[in-house]
This record gives C-alpha cells, sequence and structure tokens, in this order.
C-alpha cells in the first residue's frame, strides 16, 4: 500500500517542493509525496523548477499550499525540511510519524545552489523517508 508522505517548510517555494518531485519520481509507487508550508509563498521559486528540470523530473502542478489545507488528509509521516516549519508544525487530528531532515535555503542564490540542494534533498530525504517507512 503507497504511503503518502508531507514534505514540510515555511514558504513552501524551493526544498519542499523538490523533496515532492523527488519523492515521487525516486519512491514511485511506494509513497505518494505532497509538499506544504508554514507561510507558503505566492510561487514556486525559480531557481527550485530551473534544478527539477535540469534532472529531468517534472514540475507540472507544483504550487505552494498551507498545511493547513492538508490536515484531514491520511498522512502516514510528516518530513520537515527547515528548522522553522519543524518548531510551528501544526497538530494533525491523529497521531502522525515525524522526522526531521533540514537543508540548506538557496533561496535568492545561484542556480548552482538550488542544484547543490536538489542532489542533497535526492541523496538524504530520499534514504530518511526509505528508513523512517522501513522501505
Amino acid at each position: 500500500m503507497t504511503k503518502t508522505v508531507l514534505v514540510l517548510c515555511t514558504g513552501n517555494s524551493c526544498r519542499s517542493q523538490m523533496g515532492e518531485a523527488l519523492l515521487n519520481q525516486d519512491l514511485a509507487g511506494l509513497v505518494r509525496a505532497v509538499s506544504a508550508g508554514t507561510q507558503p509563498q505566492p510561487k514556486v521559486a525559480d531557481g527550485a523548477i530551473a534544478a527539477l528540470k535540469l534532472a529531468g523530473l517534472p514540475t507540472d502542478g507544483l504550487t505552494p499550499k498551507h498545511v493547513d489545507s492538508l490536515l484531514n488528509e491520511p498522512i502516514d509521516l510528516v518530513v520537515s525540511v527547515c528548522d522553522n516549519a519543524r518548531e510551528t508544525c501544526p497538530v494533525f487530528p491523529r497521531p502522525v510519524q515525524r522526522i526531521h531532515v533540514p537543508f540548506h535555503d538557496p533561496h535568492g542564490e545561484p542556480l548552482e545552489s538550488f542544484v547543490t540542494v536538489r542532489d542533497d534533498i535526492r541523496t538524504r530525504l530520499v534514504a530518511a523517508v526509505r528508513e523512517a517507512l522501513a522501505l
């Protein structure tokens, strides 16, 4: 059965969006990843979209959303990818496993920073989710 993973950060415009795309690609059939933010930005960062496209990953449908919109979803694992989101993570209606895997925020930096963070997310986040869900 597919597990639902929520990738959570503050703005839901960069790290969590890349995490969503990478998990859906690398763990396809095992997990359904969604992402959200505690204070969502108006749009996904251009650098995040460019870094995902460079890796041949789909970016259609990636849009920032507030974590409150997912509170009633059947989520199996919450992964916070920034310290602020970990501290402000909402209480879900039922117990849900949580892990924290922090990443550098490349917002406002050159594309190379987004690519470096994308690769770090692919390496560490995918492994952490595999381990947390025993996949």
